[in-house]
């Protein structure tokens, strides 16, 4: 459906198609003009809020006939864009039909903006955004970025991996007001603290500094931070917070207003969980996990699959639309793309909605990336033992070691480690192991660059969170094949979807996650399968690149199940 043709009511529950069947919530009859008996402020308001660019230009400029073009921004249209803002934080819009407003509304600006002379002071404030060093993350930064400059602030956004001398830098010379920093990493977390610090040591404090990432909690920047930090440091738990923080510290600054208020606490704020991906962290530092007790009573294998072949091998050909069976909708649709179950709505109405909402979009997705994505695969299978919290991968003579991997220990419940479902050193034969890394490469991330720099919001999110779950779903798809080559593929459900819950034998456990929390382990996979044959290349901080790729190590013990290390 496209965009011009959209004609979405968000002033009442926007659940749109599949809600309109029910009592409580009228259809729109799109064969009448949505505008008909409106005034022009109000039409271009309704633009904003419903997602409306048809007749957008016609609407505005009528508006110029009465209005400077400044005044139709500051008064009108952005009048529209805080209804669009109490309305999501209502939970009475979806945050794609937010992303559609913001569209509308840079369409309109960039239509006004050669028709006045700039002002000065006309912005209501501006903001340095980066994502901080080490992390190739930016799906929350560039959030941040549609909401804030639509919402009147400038923005500066200097992108991904950005030092701290770059960061303050940036700031200086485009003359900001607050900078923003992001991360999904918790090392990032630890990034930010080091740049607060920096800030102390230079006497820059008088700097405020806004927060967002989904390794941060509200306690760590609200507590821990703000007792490090001289100045004022603020959590965005979204966009929406982070526009809220923006605009009392634009008042602040022109002396309507004291500190930012405070906001709720992190028991009463909504929960998001955004689905992450393989190379995120765990949401603890791995460097706490150092227990090296007693093994745990795991029995060793019934069964050693033979090996399959010593070494690595790669793939690069595949059926695009063979890998999207293997998505996984519920973390796509409701954590990527973030369509929420509406107030009022059980389960059965939730499904239903999001089969006649998601679902087009999902197969448009498909149709529209499947010659963008660049499916590719590498992996290899090793001897092995274990030794202690160690696992010793050996040459092919199955004797000589060539590497070590160690892990973290439980230091309470069962003991576990990722070693214990390997046959220890010493016994009369080798165990084997797995590695695979699966990407779909870097040319869907320039497609997702590209829609944001052309304002196409709504687009930008889908694409992103399309990536990323393709990525997952080709690990899924690969773990099936690695399966199979060991012999142990008859365990597999016949629903795919049972999948995603682990109903086989075995396991996979990515680099970053509690299992094997060192991402520093990702150097050693790429000495084992040569990732870069396929073009993921390492980061300075052990990240894969392109973004949409994954690592694990693949485990064949019946036993092998997701466990968690405190």
């Amino acid at each position: 459906m496209s965009q011009e043709a959209e004609t979405r009511t968000c002033t009442y529950d926007p659940l749109i198609a599949f809600m309109a069947k029910f009592e409580n919530v009228r259809a729109t009859d799109t064969s009448t003009d949505p505008f008909e008996g409106l005034s022009v402020e109000d039409r271009l308001k309704k633009h904003i809020v419903d997602g409306i660019k048809k007749n957008l230009e016609r609407h505005l400029d009528l508006a110029l006939e009465t209005y400077p073009p400044l005044a139709i921004i500051n008064e009108i249209l952005l009048d529209g864009m805080k209804t669009v803002g109490e309305l999501f934080g209502a939970g009475k819009m979806q945050l794609p039909f937010v992303l559609q407003s913001a569209e509308v509304m840079k369409a309109a600006v960039r239509h006004l903006e050669p028709k006045m002379e700039k002002v000065e002071g006309s912005e209501k404030g501006s903001i340095l955004l980066a994502t901080v060093a080490g992390d190739v993350h930016d799906i929350g930064k560039n959030l941040v970025d549609i909401i804030l400059s639509n919402n009147g602030y400038r923005v500066v956004n200097i992108g991904i991996k950005q030092p701290v001398n770059a960061i303050l830098d940036a700031y200086h010379e485009h003359g900001c007001q607050v900078i923003g920093l992001s991360g999904l990493l918790v090392k990032s977390t630890l990034v930010m603290r080091d740049n607060l610090l920096e800030m102390n040591e230079r006497d820059l404090h008088h700097i405020p500094v806004i927060l967002g990432g989904a390794a941060l909690t509200r306690a760590y920047v609200e507590q821990d931070l703000r007792s490090l930090y001289r100045g004022r440091v603020f959590y965005a738990q979204d966009a929406f917070e982070g526009l809220r923080l923006m605009e009392d510290l634009s008042a602040a600054s022109e002396g309507h207003a004291g500190a930012p208020r405070e906001t709720a606490s992190e028991e009463d704020a909504p929960v998001e969980t955004p689905r992450v991906t393989s190379h995120r962290l765990p949401d603890t530092d791995p460097q706490l996990y150092v227990f090296t007790g007693v093994r745990s009573d795991t029995p060793p294998a019934d069964a050693i699959p033979p090996l399959p072949f010593y070494g690595h091998r790669k793939q690069t050909k595949f059926d695009i639309f063979e890998i999207y069976k293997y998505i996984n909708t519920v973390a796509l649709w409701r954590g990527q793309w973030q369509f929420r179950r509406q107030e009022g709505m059980d389960n059965l109405a939730f499904n239903a909605w999001l089969e006649e909402t998601a679902r087009p979009i999902f197969n448009r997705m498909q149709r529209e990336l499947a010659s963008v994505m660049r499916p590719r695969v590498a992996w290899g299978y090793f001897w092995c033992h274990s030794d202690g919290n160690d696992l010793i991968v050996y040459e092919e003579d199955a004797k000589t070691e060539r590497m070590r991997f160690t892990f973290p220990r439980q230091s309470d419940l069962k003991r576990l480690c990722l070693s214990d479902f390997f046959l220890p050193v010493g016994s009369d034969r080798p165990d084997v192991v797995g590695f695979h890394i699966v990407t779909v490469g870097d040319e869907v991330s320039k497609h997702e660059r590209d829609l944001f720099a052309q304002g196409e919001f709504q687009d930008y999110l889908y694409v992103h969170g399309m990536g990323v779950e393709t990525a997952e779903a080709l690990a899924e798809y690969w773990h099936k094949i690695i399966r199979n080559e060991l012999g142990i593929g008859g365990n597999d459900p016949e629903e795919l979807k049972l999948l995603f819950s682990a109903k086989y034998q075995g396991s996979r456990y990515s680099f970053g996650y509690p299992a094997c929390p060192n991402l520093e382990d990702q150097a050693k996979l790429f000495e084992l399968v040569k990732p870069e044959e396929i073009g993921i290349e390492l980061s300075e901080e052990f990240m894969l690149v392109p973004e949409q790729s994954t690592s694990a190590i693949v485990v064949h013990h019946p036993a092998a199940k997701y466990f968690n290390i405190r």
